[in-house]
């Protein structure tokens, strides 16, 4: 009995969980909804309110009829008076007493009437100003909670977008290392091949002044290729550059 008793007391405690997450997660729509029956609420206490200031007003105007009779009957008992009716003016008074006592009550119902529109009047306007406060205090309710689901929404994509630029980051950097060592080995191969390889050789001899000048080549050319037009000719050898026809060189 006191397992059974316990297993209620444990789903009675779920229930209450289970439905305050709800309420929590629900709460703004909650929130806005019970402003909506507010204001439904103040709409049918307005056309309440409207059947008791119809009320008030016929109950004017049935004191001023009565106003009106009494007088017209106060009349209608002098004139009997005047004509030594008094047992019409008698009767004549008692409808008139009749009248003022109907006076008297509608008076007191125009007063309670009127008593209890200054009253609803008083409770709507305050209704309303607490509804406009509330409507306020959603609108802000519902904008913080925009803003906080849109700074969620941005944390949540700069988490999983920064794991990615970290992700390409390091490929670049490994990039960059990569075209470094080429470059570094290219340079490497380009110093060694100055310092042990044939251009090495060459940049010292022609350190030194020796080996063959590209204008000294071009001038043994040309000599070579005098001799052999001349040979080929029979005749003397052409003159040099520079050289005057007709004089011996």
């Amino acid at each position: 009995m006191s397992v059974i008793k316990k297993l209620v007391t444990l789903l009675r405690g779920s229930a209450r969980e289970l439905g305050q997450s709800v309420v929590d997660a629900n709460a703004t729509r909650i929130y806005e909804q019970e402003i909506v029956d507010a204001k439904a609420s103040i709409q049918q206490a307005k056309t309440e309110l409207t059947g008791v200031m119809a009320k008030e007003k016929q109950s004017a105007r049935e004191i001023e009829r009565l106003k009106a009779d009494i007088l017209r009957h106060e009349d209608m008992a002098v004139q009997a008076l005047d004509k030594s009716r008094e047992d019409l003016a008698l009767d004549v008074a008692t409808r008139v007493a009749a009248l003022e006592a109907e006076l008297n009550t509608q008076s007191q119902a125009h007063a309670a009437y009127a008593m209890q529109v200054s009253r609803l009047k008083d409770l709507i306007r305050s209704a309303e100003a607490r509804v406009r406060e509330h409507e306020r205090e959603i609108g802000i309710a519902k904008t913080t909670e925009s803003v906080y689901r849109a700074t969620q929404s941005i944390s949540d994509s700069m988490g999983a977008s920064g794991s990615q630029l970290t992700s390409a980051r390091e490929s670049l950097e490994r990039i960059k290392k990569r075209h470094e060592d080429l470059a570094d080995r290219m340079a490497a191969a380009e110093e060694l091949d100055q310092e042990f390889g044939h251009r090495a050789l060459e940049q010292k001899l022609a350190s030194a002044g020796i080996g063959d000048d590209a204008s000294v080549r071009a001038t043994e050319v040309l000599a070579r290729l005098r001799t052999r037009q001349s040979a080929a000719s029979g005749g003397a050898p052409a003159p040099a550059p520079g050289a005057t026809p007709g004089t011996p060189s």
